[in-house]
């Protein structure tokens, strides 16, 4: 067993694990989305499918990077390496900017309502935990 395995206390698998996988998630939604197709787009309330229609393109690149960035970083994470850290922030800096657009140049709030900022807010809250403890694992000696 390495000495970064040996200090790396029971929590950190699991957690590292269950990060992962909520990444993955976030993998899943935007392929659904970049690949919804003219008739499930047919099958959304027309101000929602507004929605869809008007997001730029820098948006939606912000989206996949801040996902695959955020499942590559994870994945770093469970193999314990120390490349987690910058691929974390470059995942955290996506879901900012991919979320300035939800928040302050769309008409997300008006369209889905003030509960549709929930995910938005839990996604920011999960890659800023996720970037805190990418940094402290690599200060503590758990990645190599």
């Amino acid at each position: 067993m390495g000495e970064a395995q040996s200090k790396t206390p029971k929590w950190y698998m699991p957690v590292v694990v269950l990060a992962f996988l909520w990444n993955l998630m976030g993998v899943m939604a935007y392929v659904m989305q970049v690949t919804m197709g003219p008739e499930m787009m047919d099958q959304l309330p027309e101000a929602e499918r507004a929605l869809y229609e008007a997001a730029p393109a820098w948006q939606t690149g912000a989206f996949a990077v801040a996902v695959f960035a955020g499942a590559l970083g994870t994945l770093l994470l469970i193999l314990k390496k120390n490349l987690a850290v910058p691929v974390l922030i470059v995942s955290l800096v996506a879901v900012l900017v991919q979320m300035s657009y939800t928040f302050f140049m769309s008409d997300t709030i008006a369209v889905l309502g003030p509960a549709s900022m929930v995910m938005p807010l839990v996604v920011i809250a999960i890659a800023v935990y996720l970037v805190i403890l990418a940094r402290s694992a690599k200060s503590r000696g758990w990645l190599s």
